[in-house]
């Protein structure tokens, strides 16, 4: 025999089976031990003379309204039955069926569905852990599409510079100097980076990097970083202070601190003042070892502390990318620290108060 697939018939037949099995099993108790305790009560007990001297219009008197008797409450126990698995079906199979109706939906395309999150215990668990995923695929989706599109702003400027001046050598408009051959390899090598970029951002986040885990000197690592990037900071003008102990060790890949430190520190070199100063420091916090990149900038407000970390945002978007760079680098910076079990987060205390820029790894 084939089930039903509506939940609330499924239940029904459920309460409609326990209670016949209950009926069932009272009828036979019944059945067996009901007259022996009939002849006792009538003061008749079994052996006894009179008791087997009892009349027939007396047994069947009793089997009727034994018989009545059950199948009275046969009726009693079907009806509510009945009426308790509406009541409990529609508690239980309502919000399913709205959660279903909704997976439907998203799976097709309309990721702002939400359930009520109506109900008690399990129920309520479930309609807020669906909206949560609701939530989840919609922001997935939603940083999909802004990330085609801004791949997509980004090819096309340095792509139309490109078409403009070879269109321009072909009609004879522009010369073919060394200049013009410089410029075109300058927009090579930014179409090259972004896709690299890109090929190393989807290769952190997806957790398929080659990474030598090992146990590092941060203070060393921070140290190599701070004297590569000594020249930049002396032609702005910026003073680099280090407060790097000695018993700073970590284990982690040291080339990718190395690109996430460096990363923290063109970005502060980039955006500070001249003439202030950048300060890189370490700390061990138990099992964890903290790095620090802080300027004298211009500050983050509270809703850029996370949306700085996303693919091509950018602080000032006033600044051309070929100053300000790709925007990929603190995506990257994440998925990277995240890929090595550490995190990567700022701090500010608020717009033109400076920035504090930290990565977290385990310490060795």
């Amino acid at each position: 025999m084939r089930l039903p697939r509506s939940l609330r018939a499924r239940l029904l037949i459920a309460n409609l089976i326990v209670a016949g099995a209950a009926l069932g099993t009272v009828a036979v108790a019944v059945s067996l031990v009901g007259p022996g305790y009939f002849a006792e009560a009538m003061g008749h007990a079994p052996g006894d003379a009179m008791g087997q001297m009892m009349s027939d219009a007396t047994r069947t008197a009793f089997v009727d309204a034994v018989r009545n008797a059950l199948l009275a409450a046969s009726l009693i126990a079907v009806v509510t039955a009945v009426v308790v698995s509406l009541a409990v079906s529609g508690r239980i199979a309502g919000p399913v069926g709205r959660l279903s109706a909704a997976a439907r939906r998203i799976a097709g395309g309309h990721y702002a569905e939400r359930v009520p999150e109506t109900g008690e215990g399990e129920i309520a668990d479930l309609a807020q852990t669906f909206n949560a995923m609701a939530g989840s695929l919609e922001a997935t989706e939603r940083r999909r599409l802004q990330l085609v599109g801004d791949v997509a702003h980004e090819l096309r400027t340095p792509l139309a510079t490109l078409d403009g001046y070879l269109e321009g050598l072909e009609d004879g408009v522009i010369e073919s100097k060394d200049e013009t051959w410089r410029l075109l390899r300058s927009e090579t090598a930014r179409l090259t980076r972004l896709v690299d970029e890109l090929a190393e951002l989807w290769r952190a986040e997806a957790h398929q990097l080659s990474l030598k885990i090992e146990r590092i000197d941060l203070a060393a690592v921070c140290r190599d970083v701070a004297e590569r990037f000594t020249p930049l900071a002396d032609e702005r003008q910026i003073a680099l202070a280090l407060d790097l102990p000695s018993a700073a060790l970590a284990r982690a890949d040291r080339d990718r601190v190395s690109q996430i430190v460096a990363n923290y520190l063109s970005n502060a070199i980039r955006y500070a003042p001249i003439g202030s100063s950048v300060a890189i420091s370490a700390r061990v916090h138990g099992a964890k070892v903290l790095v620090a990149v802080v300027d004298e900038g211009a500050g983050l407000a509270p809703d850029q502390l996370e949306v700085v970390f996303e693919r091509f945002y950018r602080i000032d978007p006033s600044r051309t990318r070929a100053l300000g760079g790709s925007g990929i680098g603190l995506a990257i910076v994440r998925a990277l620290a995240d890929a090595m079990g550490g995190r990567a987060w700022a701090e500010s205390e608020g717009q033109g108060c400076g920035s504090r820029f930290l990565v977290e790894l385990p310490a060795a």
